[in-house]
């Protein structure tokens, strides 16, 4: 018995056939292109956007008075970011200025006393003088005397008056000369003092110098143009020195590309290859870069705990190489690719090298 088509048999058939014929060209298109990015590019989809991601860390420990940003929000460079209560180191600050002050009075002090010093030893070396010259002209006596009582022309108790003068001279003399040492040594000790306290005022200075930094340090500022990442503080919250606070992304600085390639496919690469990509959360974007370096070892070399092949038994695994590749084009377009994104990195195989 013959079978009948119907007209719709007919269409589905001729539907079918267009589908089939269709799904065909676009399999060969697909092969066709696989095969030729196969043989013209290296390609890997382990590669992610990367930039400087800095952490916001406080210099000093307190309470936060107030926090000036919000989460994502773009800053200057010296924006203010956090106040922290400055109190206790503007008491210090001050306490610290006023030992410099009370220094530099002890010093003022024993200018004072050096100079007075001065005039002392300055009014004993003139007794020393005066002193000196009446020992000279009592001794001439004495032995004018001593030569006429030997001569039988002058009475001992004359020679004794004598003898007693001079003595008295004499003693007056040492006296004067013991007040010059005495003031001279004391002026050696006032210049040893003022040394010392010269070295305190520099060390206080330099202890004020700190007081001032750690003033500074409540007020954290950007320390360049970003956008502000992820808060963890907030008002009225005790922190210490050294706490990372926030996260800034650094905009003055070039965004990168890690490209994890398999260690058999970096053989013609090189520095200032060129190279697209496309980001997954842009397909349809394609975006150029430059190789700028390649690690010097195998990302596992780099891991916490290397593997060792001399141990156990050996299972050979293709390594990966970090290639890290810049970023290039219009900052605009270039600022739509965020850290951490996943991207699709064509490495083309054929490149002039000079």
């Amino acid at each position: 018995m013959k079978k009948k088509y119907t007209v719709t048999d007919r269409i589905i058939t001729k539907i079918t056939g267009w589908i089939a014929g269709i799904t065909l060209v676009v399999l060969g298109v697909w092969g066709v292109q696989t095969l030729w990015d196969f043989y013209t590019f290296e390609k890997t989809n382990d590669a992610q956007i990367q930039e400087y991601v800095n952490p916001v860390i406080s210099r000093a420990g307190g309470f936060i008075v107030a926090v000036k940003f919000e989460e994502n929000q773009p800053v200057k460079k010296g924006d203010t970011l956090l106040l922290i209560d400055d109190r206790e180191y503007t008491i210090q600050q001050a306490q610290t200025e006023a030992l410099i002050q009370k220094a530099n009075a002890q010093l003022l002090v024993l200018e004072s006393n050096s100079k007075t010093l001065g005039k002392t030893a300055a009014s004993a070396k003139s007794q020393i003088d005066a002193s000196n010259a009446k020992v000279w002209k009592q001794q001439l006596d004495f032995d004018r005397y001593k030569k006429l009582y030997e001569a039988e022309s002058a009475t001992k108790q004359q020679l004794e008056d004598i003898q007693a003068t001079l003595d008295v001279n004499k003693s007056e003399y040492q006296s004067a000369l013991d007040s010059y040492d005495a003031a001279i040594s004391r002026i050696e000790d006032i210049q040893t003092e003022k040394i010392v306290v010269k070295a305190e005022i520099e060390r206080l200075k330099a202890l004020l110098d700190r007081h001032k930094l750690d003033v500074s340090y409540t007020v954290i500022t950007a320390a360049y143009d970003g956008r502000m990442g992820r808060r963890t503080v907030e008002a009225g919250q005790m922190i210490d020195a050294g706490e990372v606070l926030a996260y800034i992304v650094n905009n003055e600085t070039d965004k990168w590309v890690v490209a994890n390639y398999k260690e058999t496919q970096i053989a013609n690469m090189s520095l200032g290859d060129s190279v697209v990509f496309t980001a997954d959360a842009f397909p349809e974007k394609e975006f150029k870069g430059t190789i700028i370096s390649l690690s010097p070892a195998t990302g596992s070399s780099f891991s916490l705990l290397p593997p060792d092949n001399s141990t156990g038994n050996y299972v050979k695994i293709v390594q990966r190489i970090p290639v890290r590749i810049r970023v290039d084009g219009d900052r605009k377009e270039i600022d739509r690719l965020k850290v951490g994104m996943n991207v699709n990195v064509s490495f083309p195989k054929k490149q002039h090298h000079g």
